[in-house]
């Protein structure tokens, strides 16, 4: 027996006792809000290391068996023009910050060009002589090491007058450069709010004509945001959250809140249009929009949930964020809304704009219906071009490269941890002890020679470096490029070829390889996971198994031109100057967390869409009709919503932080094409090619969903008699 959503305690509850249900939402939020107050500071700026990893492995024991660590502070001493770091007072201003460093608590001095050992002290100064290194280790855990970011760069960066001229010291290394980057996530999340939300706010009354009606979106979006907040505070009390969640929180929240409320209002505001009585009207809402509300909200929640199989918690934090969310929108949609439309009933078009609100659901349609019918006229023609350019667009993943974060995803002009990494990287060859390094624990001092001359021998080795139980190979390429990645490989090779004892391979370039094998290796799983979770779920809404399956196609072919588009801007740099980031591979995460959320998005269409379709041609219309008349009833919705969504998105490319642009310019350009050339041109071309075979499923999953699928409620359902349940 089929489950109509109309027919459900929900919608009861929400005509019967429509003020009862706002005075606990209010409370609710109240809750939340307090609740998640102190959200921001239990988040930590980390989480892109596989725990398991070997590399973590190798840090570990480093410090366990051997009481050392990895370098993640920096002290770059710059000589006065003319002059050189062995001159005396260059020294003494050297030698000095070397004491105040190791007399600071948690700090431990792990190298300084003034007494160092030769094979140590070449890496120490810069190819000209003018420049000198101080590498030290920073203790704690991820929190502990960011909060000291600001006091240590204050600290420590000064100008030193002396005979000869200022020598000058800045700090520098993944310390600094991991607080310049939060530091300015913070910060960029603040503007981008400040730009959309006004915007945003202006676009939906003009939108609506109606005051009223354009705050409704805000109002179910600052639930979903507020309320996540306090999930988000009160898992980081059990478990790592990633701060850059926040992001994700507020632009999903906002725009979740604009889709949903769109669909509802203007689904709601149709009802009245038709005569309908008001507890009627949000009974007929909630039948059909909030359905679609229900399902769209659960192949978001899904496609975000497929994060939780990786084990960077950066990642995991996204689907934390991403699933509350996503839930809540949806409640206040279905929940809260429908309580505001009934008490509101026609005063939800009050403050108007112009003679009258707009009506979303009808405005346009005439635009709709022609281009729905002319596509479907000659599908093949339609359909090849957008093929196309989404080909084209995707064509430049084919050559796609990764790394993980480093300072260069801040401009040094905001950022002196940039700064001093640019130096770094041009005036320090083969500077980076730890770029790879081998820990050997068990190793006699005849293993570990053995295993130095291997490692020496690998192409991109600078030098190598022994210490008792260690091998540092310092090297000669771009220890974030593909070269470097080779020489882990290689380096692991030779220690698995020398068999004896055990060797851990450890480094920020290893920690890149394990990066790259966590998310590859789970990837299939993830993808899998999505497309059959998707597949059930459309199953369900639609009864056919044809659409589901032509709904993934779609929207693969609309991640492509995404993931395309964003090597061509941030990997080969169209663009760089405009927007004012460095080229680089890719940063990792990035287009995976990219993937879920357009995929999500691009299935929320998908159900605005498939459900009017659907609840037509359940009223009697063939598919070719109900195409036409479904597209021209949601168009307008659906580009709407997809514009103002795209602003809160396209808002965080005004970052100074380029991974975040890449995930504002990503998610809003794949929006943008979703809901103009895949919902406006291919979804119909397509369709109408599938003609009747839109709804085939085999028998027994037919007999299935008659049992227990979800049917539109709408034009089906008898809305007299839910009225009458009601009172």
């Amino acid at each position: 027996m089929t489950t109509s959503f109309s027919e459900s305690w929900v919608v009861r509850i929400v005509v019967r006792r429509a003020r009862l249900v706002l005075a606990a939402s209010a409370i609710a939020v109240l809750v939340a809000a307090v609740a998640g107050a102190g959200a921001i500071g239990k988040l930590k700026g980390g989480g892109f290391e596989d725990p398991s990893a070997e590399s973590v492995r190798a840090g570990a024991v480093l410090e366990e068996a051997f009481g050392q660590q990895v370098a993640n502070l920096v002290l770059l001493v710059s000589a006065p023009p003319g002059s050189s770091v062995d001159a005396a007072p260059v020294a003494a201003a050297g030698q000095d910050a070397v004491r105040r460093l190791a007399a600071t608590e948690g700090i431990e001095v792990l190298g300084a060009y003034w007494g160092a050992p030769p094979q140590v002290a070449a890496g120490l100064r810069s190819t000209d002589g003018t420049r000198a290194l101080v590498v030290a280790h920073v203790a704690g855990d991820e929190d502990e090491v960011l909060g000291r970011s600001a006091e240590l760069e204050q600290a420590f960066t000064e100008e030193v007058a002396s005979a000869g001229g200022t020598v000058r010291i800045e700090t520098g290394g993944m310390v600094q450069a991991t607080g310049d980057i939060t530091d300015q996530v913070g910060t960029d999340l603040a503007r981008a709010e400040a730009i959309a939300i006004p915007l945003t706010l202006v676009l939906l009354v003009i939108v609506f004509g109606s005051v009223v009606s354009g705050l409704l979106p805000l109002l179910v979006g600052g639930i979903a945001i507020a309320a996540t907040f306090a999930v988000l505070s009160g898992l980081a009390e059990l478990t790592s959250v990633s701060i850059f969640a926040l992001n994700l929180t507020t632009a999903l929240g906002l725009g979740l809140g604009i889709d949903y409320s769109l669909l509802v209002v203007s689904r709601f505001r149709e009802e009245l249009a038709a005569g309908r009585p008001v507890p009627q009207a949000v009974a007929v809402t909630l039948s059909t929009a909030g359905r679609t509300v229900v399902f769209s909200a659960a192949t978001i929640a899904i496609a975000l949930a497929a994060l939780m199989v990786f084990p960077l918690y950066f990642l995991r934090s996204f689907a934390y964020a991403g699933m509350a969310v996503v839930i809540i929108a949806a409640l206040a949609a279905v929940v809260t809304l429908p309580a505001l439309l009934a008490v509101l009933g026609p005063r939800v078009d009050a403050l108007r704009i112009g003679r009258r609100g707009r009506d979303l659901a009808h405005g346009g349609q005439a635009f709709w219906d022609r281009l729905a019918r002319l596509v479907m006229r000659r599908p093949v023609r339609a359909a090849l071009p957008v093929l196309a350019v989404l080909l084209t667009l995707g064509a430049p993943f084919l050559a796609v490269s990764f790394s993980v974060p480093d300072d260069r995803a801040i401009p040094a002009e905001v950022s002196q941890a940039r700064r001093v990494g640019d130096v770094l990287r041009t005036e320090f060859a083969g500077q980076n002890s730890d770029a790879v390094l081998a820990v050997l624990p068990g190793a006699t001092p005849a293993e570990l020679s053995r295993f130095a001359e291997q490692v020496r021998e690998v192409p991109g080795v600078a030098r190598v470096i022994t210490e008792p139980g260690i091998v540092r190979a310092p090297l000669s390429v771009d220890p974030f490029g593909g070269q470097a990645e080779q020489v882990v490989r290689d380096v692991r090779a030779v220690a698995d070829r020398a068999g004896g004892p055990e060797v851990l391979v450890g480094g920020p370039t290893a920690t890149l390889v394990d990066t790259k094998a966590a998310i590859g290796d789970r990837l299939p799983l993830a993808a899998l996971l999505i497309g059959l979770s998707t597949f059930v779920l459309l199953f369900a809404f639609t009864g056919s198994v044809v659409l589901p399956l032509k709904a993934l196609v779609v929207n693969a072919f609309t991640i492509v031109a995404v993931l395309g588009s964003m090597v061509w801007v941030f990997q080969q740099g169209h663009g760089s100057q405009l927007l004012g980031f460095t080229p680089l591979p890719l940063t990792i995460t990035m287009p995976l967390l990219m993937f879920c959320v357009a995929f999500g998005l691009s299935m929320d269409y998908e159900v605005f869409l498939l459900g009017r379709i659907k609840e037509l041609h359940d009223a009697g219309m063939d598919t070719t009709a109900a195409v036409a008349t479904g597209l021209a009833r949601t168009g307008r919705i659906i580009t709407t919503a997809a514009a103002l969504l795209s602003i809160t998105m396209f808002a965080f490319v005004s970052s100074r932080v380029s991974f975040i642009q890449m995930f504002g310019l990503g998610t809003g350009l794949a929006i943008v094409l979703d809901a103009t050339l895949v919902r406006a041109v291919l979804v119909p071309a397509m369709m109408r090619l599938m003609g009747s075979a839109n709804w085939w499923a085999p028998a027994p999953l037919r007999r299935l969903h008659s049992r227990f699928g979800l049917r539109e409620g709408g034009t089906p359902v008898r809305p007299e008699r839910q009225l009458a349940e009601i009172h």
